[in-house]
């Protein structure tokens, strides 16, 4: 068996473990926000399932296809729409994991709190916030449009690529800059709105903690809301998130200025890539009683 191979089989399974997790999420969110306990913040999660779920399908279709040796499956035409929608939706996860740390924040904040101003006063707020995302990182992406070329298409060897299908021609144009200025101001804007609503959470739950511990020593009986359960849990994914993303970038960093033929490095970041989007829904599964329940 070929290190291929073993790399396709293991990044399908995991990768098909990930797709059924967040339809799992996207089904049984899509279920309660029609039912009584809908929420607003049912829509983020709903929109962070089905985003995950794209970033997966553009992801593994490709890899498993290369490690598996089908040849000519994938023209340009198909190079491009996956590597451009795997581009966009990790966008798209930044930006949707940012929105659902802000609005968890505003929802557990004190009503005579400047937060509160804040407050999405409707689902439709929401729904334009998240195609503002979408147009925002479709125009963003757009450069990679014109540098996705099939391997077969090149005079270039697939195994000199480590085992890809789809191959980023290199441009040292000002446009080039241009994209890559525009997502790195993104990726520091919506993390550092992501960095804020999480340390004001962090306050928050802090001071409930200390409220409880003064309720129990007097001796009363006092329960964590569903507003303080859900604040820990996005807590805990937008952790998971911050984990991966920048592994990731410290792994690229490496790959492009040590390791560039390193196969096992790439393989270790290919990974990273997805590791959010495949772990995410089972964070929410474990910590959600109502998921947990089905």
């Amino acid at each position: 068996m070929s290190l291929s191979f073993f790399k396709g089989t293991i990044f399908l399974s995991i990768s098909g473990l990930g797709i059924v997790g967040n339809n799992f999420i996207l089904l049984n969110y899509m279920h309660m926000f029609k039912g009584s306990k809908k929420k607003s913040v049912h829509i983020v999660f709903i929109h962070l399932a089905f985003t995950n779920i794209i970033m997966l399908l553009s992801k593994v279709i490709p890899t498993t296809v290369a490690a598996f040796g089908m040849e000519n499956f994938l023209e340009d035409i198909g190079c491009v729409m996956s590597a451009y929608l795997e581009r966009v939706t990790r966008g798209l996860s930044i930006c949707t994991s940012s929105l659902l740390t802000l609005v968890q924040a505003i929802t557990i904040s004190p009503r005579d709190s400047v937060w509160r101003q804040l407050k999405l006063q409707s689902t439709w707020h929401i729904l334009l916030l998240l195609l503002f995302f979408w147009i925002l990182n479709s125009l963003i992406c757009l450069d990679l449009l014109f540098h996705i070329k099939n391997i077969s298409s090149m005079n270039i060897s697939q195994p000199s690529v480590s085992d890809t299908y789809c191959y980023f021609v290199p441009d040292n144009s000002i446009m080039k800059w241009i994209f890559l200025t525009f997502l790195v101001l993104r990726d520091a804007v919506f993390q550092g709105i992501m960095s804020v609503a999480s340390g004001y959470m962090v306050f928050l739950l802090h001071k409930h903690h200390q409220r409880v511990l003064y309720l129990q020593n007097s001796n009363f009986l006092y329960k964590n809301s569903p507003e303080m359960k859900a604040a820990y849990s996005v807590l805990l994914l937008m952790l998971c998130f911050l984990f991966f993303y920048w592994t990731e970038c410290v792994f690229s960093v490496l790959l492009i200025s040590f390791l560039e033929n390193n196969s096992m490095m790439q393989n270790i970041q290919e990974f990273l890539k997805v590791g959010y989007a495949i772990l995410s829904p089972f964070i929410l599964i474990s910590r959600d009683g109502n998921l947990a329940q089905c």
